[in-house]
């Protein structure tokens, strides 16, 4: 794998789109490669690599030459996957939590699931939404919230418990469990 020029990361990191897809060209094949097998998933290794260019977009600038670019590029590969690792972990615990629901054909899942985010209050619901439907890591919804990351930590786990608590319910009420 050949480096870039200082030239083009430079040119790259002062907004020169064309010097950013040279660089996209050179790494993108690489990046998806890497980090298929590290998250086995081949559909997860495409969104991943399109996150981890959206980080080396907005961080760019902070590049300063230390190390090699592909490096620099691969650590933030490794964190944009070690992010939707944990991101899939989280939903995958929830997910056990739920309790077993009825298979249902006529999208009455989609109403009970936004029957039972409308439950929550505004706070948990969207940092809830955030996290386990945008995929943001909690530093980053906590910088769009305007709150420090462990408060949204707190309160996604407060939501989680919550729609567990209310899908139980739910289930209890219709003779399901």
């Amino acid at each position: 794998m050949q480096e870039p020029s200082p030239e083009v990361i430079r040119a790259a990191a002062a907004g020169d789109l064309d010097a950013f897809e040279e660089l996209m060209r050179a790494y993108q094949a690489h990046v998806w490669r890497f980090l298929r097998h590290l998250l086995g998933d081949e559909r997860l290794a495409e969104d991943v690599t399109q996150e981890t260019f959206l980080r080396v977009h907005r961080s760019l600038r902070t590049f300063g030459f230390r190390s090699k670019f592909s490096t620099w590029l691969f650590r933030i590969a490794r964190n944009a996957g070690i992010d939707a690792l944990r991101a899939r972990q989280r939903r995958d615990v929830m997910l056990r939590q739920l309790p077993a629901s009825r298979p249902v054909s006529d999208g009455s899942t989609a109403v009970e699931v936004t029957v039972a985010l409308a439950s929550l209050s505004t706070k948990l619901r969207e940092a809830f939404v955030l996290v386990e439907v945008f995929g943001l890591t909690y530093r980053e919804a906590g910088e769009t919230l305007g709150v420090p990351q462990g408060t949204v930590k707190s309160r996604v786990f407060t939501a989680r418990a919550r729609l567990v608590t209310w899908m139980a319910a739910g289930q209890e009420r219709t003779g399901e469990m």
